[in-house]
This record gives structure tokens, sequence and C-alpha cells, in this order.
């Protein structure tokens, strides 16, 4: 944008001029130049232009003229001397710049400044902090502010009453928000939909429908209906209520629709929700996406594709949807080449979520080029890895086997949860490297970051690779006695693993004697195929004749039982075993491994004969077991 500052129309020192371009002001250069506008004329000192210009760039959705609408506000309006009684409307559109925006605790900080400087409030300012309260869960401040509001001659009013309701539900105090609608002297449908809602999102679904039921009639409406219906259709045996409410709805909107289906996809019920996909009068891309994500989960991924196809239109949420589904069935390629045609749409921006079923396909392929590619889009466009964008890049890196990028990342994010040390860890314990996993589990302890149970079952699991049967003890001790944390199945494995890795059998028998949790299956495997390592056939035969009657589908066990046998050439037992598997139909999955190479990943099975090169492959494998070849395994 260009300002014209020589009109012939209208003289240097009219404020038109400035006016009619405000509307089209939406980048950094355009606000630059409004600014030195207002400087050089002298116009910073208008307060009726400086106010048109905060009420035009508050509520953009250019963070950069909200800024400027802040600064302005601050510098020519927030200290200067006013009336009595004073509006606070202009005071209320930049709170609420704050309280619906990214920095809601910059409401509260207005708010406590126009009490300290005396400018009035009214309402609109407590709706606004209460706002603000209940976005970030201040409970402390939202106290004080509902003391302040009793106090205040429209203290009783119905909108600021349902604001406190629902900065109490917001909180998580489902019982002091039920006794302010108590209290209330009168209530709208605001009020009770609110306290339902509340009620719902607690799984609290009979205090919600004791409530619905008592309604008056007039106050019902479809938000009413629909959160009773998203109540039961979520709940584990309440989806036949749901269908009884739905057919009794006096009017149904979209969200009825979409919230019944949704809960028919949750139950596995897809007939159920396909025919009501069919009658619905009008669908969104909610509709679809919940059709898409339901036959993906059913690994009708075709069905899913079809729908998808078929849409008339699609948004991220549709593709996310899709993208989804076929990282949940193993298509990771097709995935990442949905994120690709996404790109290549200029009104189809990819959002959080999309980049994080991308990257999570991208761990499951190991294909690291594009891992690089997607960290490199993730920076270029702002992306924050604070959260968990940060925590699936660290996993991304680690599982394509780039331990060291995964490192400078994790060391790169400056303010790190539990999450992104444990994915830290994690990545450490898969590459080999528990020693490096257990310093920094200590380094956690130094910088007072708390650990979790997924930590301990990461520093466990790195210990058990690494055969620190010392660390692992420690850690273990440290779980019980210094952090409290109970220890759960996956920890008792982690440690049986460390036990049956470094040969200590009894002490990993004694374990799993003495622990307060019924062992699984994992856990007896583990003792088996150490017991196979160890030669200790002792026990080795009534472990595998249980863990067979533990999980009579699995092969695994049979496998391990018929090759111990092998072992000790107890042939005719390997043939009873293997028949065994035989009747029962039961087949060993074959074991994978990847490779990338010049960008492309080879995939591999056991005994896999149809890799296009797989002739060369094999000659070279025959070279390097033929003693005294001219082939020679070198190190690099």
């Amino acid at each position: 944008m260009l300002l014209c500052v020589n009109s012939h129309h209208q003289p240097w020192n009219s404020t038109l001029p400035t006016l009619t371009l405000l509307p089209n002001c939406k980048t950094s250069n355009d606000v630059n130049q409004i600014h030195a506008r207002l400087l050089t004329t002298g116009f910073i000192r208008n307060d009726f232009l400086t106010t048109k210009i905060i009420l035009n760039f508050i509520s953009s959705p250019h963070a950069r003229l909200v800024e400027f609408a802040r600064h302005v506000f601050f510098k020519r309006h927030a200290f200067r001397v006013r009336r009595k009684q004073e509006d606070p409307f202009l005071w209320n559109a930049v709170m609420k710049s704050y309280s619906h925006g990214r920095e809601p605790k910059q409401a509260l900080a207005m708010f406590f400044l126009m009490l300290e400087i005396g400018v009035c409030v009214d309402k609109f300012t407590f709706s606004l902090v209460l706002k603000a309260c209940s976005r970030v869960g201040l409970v402390k401040e939202g106290m004080q502010i509902h003391g302040l509001l009793k106090k205040m001659e429209f203290g009783l009013d119905v909108f600021l009453q349902n604001c406190v309701i629902w900065w109490h539900l917001r909180c998580g105090f489902v019982e002091i928000a039920r006794q302010v609608f108590d209290r209330m002297p009168k209530r709208d449908s605001v009020s009770y939909n609110s306290m339902i809602d509340g009620y719902v999102k607690c799984g609290m679904i009979i205090s919600a429908r004791d409530l619905f039921d008592c309604m008056p009639v007039e106050e019902k409406n479809l938000i009413s209906w629909n959160s009773m219906i998203s109540g039961y259709a979520q709940s584990k045996d309440g989806l036949n209520v749901a269908w009884e409410l739905f057919e009794k709805m006096p009017a149904r909107d979209l969200v009825s629709w979409n919230t019944m289906i949704d809960g028919c996809v949750k139950h596995g019920k897809m007939e159920n929700a396909h025919r009501l996909f069919n009658q619905m009068p009008k669908r969104d891309v909610v509709s679809w996406a919940n059709m898409i994500d339901g036959y993906a989960k059913l690994s009708s991924i075709d069905v899913a594709r079809s729908l998808f196809d078929g849409m008339p239109e699609r948004d991220v949420v549709a593709c996310n949807a899709m993208m989804a589904g076929y990282v949940q069935n193993g298509y990771c390629m097709e995935a990442v080449k949905i994120f690709h045609d996404m790109l290549s749409k200029s009104e189809m921006i990819p959002d959080a979520t999309t980049l994080l079923i991308v990257l999570s396909a991208i761990a499951q392929l190991g294909h690291i080029e594009k891992g690089i590619a997607l960290h490199r889009y993730l920076e270029e466009n702002g992306f924050s890895l604070n959260g968990k964008l940060g925590v699936a890049l660290i996993d991304m890196y680690s599982k394509c086997g780039s331990i060291g990028n995964a490192k400078s990342v994790f060391e790169n994010i400056e303010e790190k949860s539990i999450d992104h040390w444990n994915a830290m860890i994690g990545g450490l314990a898969i590459h080999g490297l528990g020693k490096l996993a257990f310093d920094l589990f200590m380094e956690m302890g130094k910088l007072c970051v708390k650990p979790d149970d997924i930590t301990f079952i990461g520093v466990l699991n790195a210990c058990g690779h690494a055969g620190l049967v010392k660390e692992g003890l420690v850690c273990f001790d440290l779980m019980r006695r210094v952090h409290k944390v109970e220890p759960k199945l996956q920890h008792y494995g982690c440690m049986v693993d460390i036990f049956c890795r470094s040969g200590h059998i009894e002490e990993a028998r004694a374990l799993i004697e003495e622990m307060p949790i019924k062992p699984n299956d994992v856990i007896w495997r583990t003792l088996l195929g150490a017991c196979k390592n160890q030669e200790n056939f002792n026990i080795v035969e009534p472990i595998a004749n249980y863990l067979i009657g533990l999980d009579y589908d699995n092969p695994s066990s049979y496998v391990l039982l018929s090759n111990i046998y092998a072992g000790q050439g107890m042939w005719n037992d390997v043939s009873r075993v293997r028949m065994m598997m035989k009747e029962r139909n039961l087949k060993k999955t074959p074991g994978c491994s990847w490779i990338e190479l010049e960008g492309t990943v080879h995939e591999f099975f056991v005994h896999d004969k149809s890799h296009p090169q797989v002739t060369e492959i094999y000659s070279m494998l025959n070279s390097l077991w033929i003693p005294n070849s001219g082939a020679s395994y070198c190190q690099s």
C-alpha cells in the first residue's frame, strides 16, 4: 500500500486520506507508513483519528495491526486525563484482543490497571476478564474477580452470572458452578446449557439429564438437545439413549446429525453411521471427515478413500482424517502424498495436526530426507517446537536413525516439557545409548524437571539395551522412593528384561513372582527367551505351555518353544509344536528391515526375493559368507 501524501483532493492536514486507507492496511509496511504519517503530520495527537485506528486494527486477524493498535492505545489513551464515569468502551476493545487472543493473562493485567488508575469498569469488562481466567484456568484471580463482582450493582446480571458459571466449569469446579446456578434469581437458556455441557464434559451424564429434564420447555434449544445427545453418544452404553433423544428432537441441525454419526463411529456402528450420513439433508466437511475416520479405524481404507475422493470440497480437517487413516493402516507414503497435495494448493494450509500426522508417517517410513525437508518447512513457517511438534520431530529423527539431529532439536527447544525429555530419552534408548539416556535422566533431577511414568519406561528400556543393570536398579529405586511413582506392568517388564539380558535369570524369575501385578505374556516371553539363551531348561516347558494357554492365537510363543527344542536336538517336540501351529492356522509374521539409499527406502522381509536387485544382493551376501573369499567386511 502506498500513501498518497500529495493528494490534489485533500490537504496535507486532513485526516480523511488516512481514514480511507485503514480498511486496506494489512502488512507491517502498511502499518509503518500509517505510523510515519501520524508522526509527521502530528495526527498522533488527534484523539478522534487514533481512536478510529485502534477500533479498526484491534480486531484484525493480522498480528502486526493488533500490536500497533495496542501501542497507540497505551501511548495516547490509557493514561490521559479522563472524564468522570467515562465509558470504558475503548479499554474493553483492547482487553478483548487479549482475552480472546494469544495472551489472555494480559487481559487480567489490563483489568488491574483499570482499577489502579480509576478507569470505570462495566459488565463487559468483567465478562472479558472472566473469559481470560477461564481460558488459562486462573483460580485465585478468578475468585478475586468474582468477589469484586458481588459488590457491583450489576453483579447479579444473568450475563455475568453465566460467565462466572463458565469460569468455574473451565477450572473443574462443577459443584461450585452448580451452587452459583442454583442461587441465580433469574436464569436463561445459556445458564442451563452451560451447566449441562459442564456435566457432560465431566462424565456426569445423570446430573446433566436431571437438569435437562427439569429445564423449562421455552429454554430448551438445539444446544441443549445436542449437548445431551453428545454426552450419551460418547458414553460406553449410552448410544441407544442418544438415538431416542435424536428421534424426539423437535428440530435438528448439522451438529445434531454429526454428533450422532460421531457416536456411531466411536462405537463401531458404521452401518448406522452410513445410514445417517445418507439421510442427512445437508452435509459439511465434518460429516465427511467422521465417516472417513470411522472406516479407516475399521481398516476399510478403500471405502475411506472413496468417500474422500467423493467430497464436493475438502478442507484441512478432511485431509487430516484421511492421512491419519492411512498412517493407522500402514500406508504412510499415501499419507505423505496427501500432505504434498495440500502444499500444492494455496487455499489448503496445513495445521499442527497435519504436521504431527506427517511426522509420524515419516518416522514409520524411516525416510530421513523427507524428515529434514519437513523440519525446514516448520522453521520457515514459524511453527513452535515447544509443544507436540517438537516432541514428534525428536521422535521422527530418532526413528529415522539420526540421533544427532534429534539431540540438536532437543537442545534448541527453549521451553522443554516432560514430553520433550521423554522423547529424547526414548530416542537414545532405541539407539542403544543407555549411558547417555541415564545421564539425561540424572540431568532432569538437577534441573528440577519432574519425571513421569513414561520417563522411567524410557530410562529402564535404555538400561536394558545397554546392559546397565546397576543403573536400572538405581532408576527403579528412585522411581518408587523419591518420585513416588507406582510401578506399572511396563516398568516391571523393563526390569525383567534388564535381568534377563544380563543373565540374571533367577533374579528375573523372583521379580515376576513378587510382582503385585499379574505378569502378561510379554514378561513371560522375555523370561522364556532368556532361558533359551542361558540353556536354563528346567523352567522352560512350564512357562511355554502357560504362555500358549494364556495367548492361544499368538504364534511367537510356539516359535520360541520350537526353537528351544531345536537347540537341544529334541526334534520330535519340534514337530509336535509345529503341527500345533499348522492345526491352529498360525503363522509367524516375518521380520522386516528398512534401509534408505540415495533417497529411496528399501524394505526387506526374511527370505524375501521380491527386490528388483535380489540377484546382486544375494551374490554379495554369498561372497561375504564364503571363508577366505576376496570380499571382506569393512567397518566405517
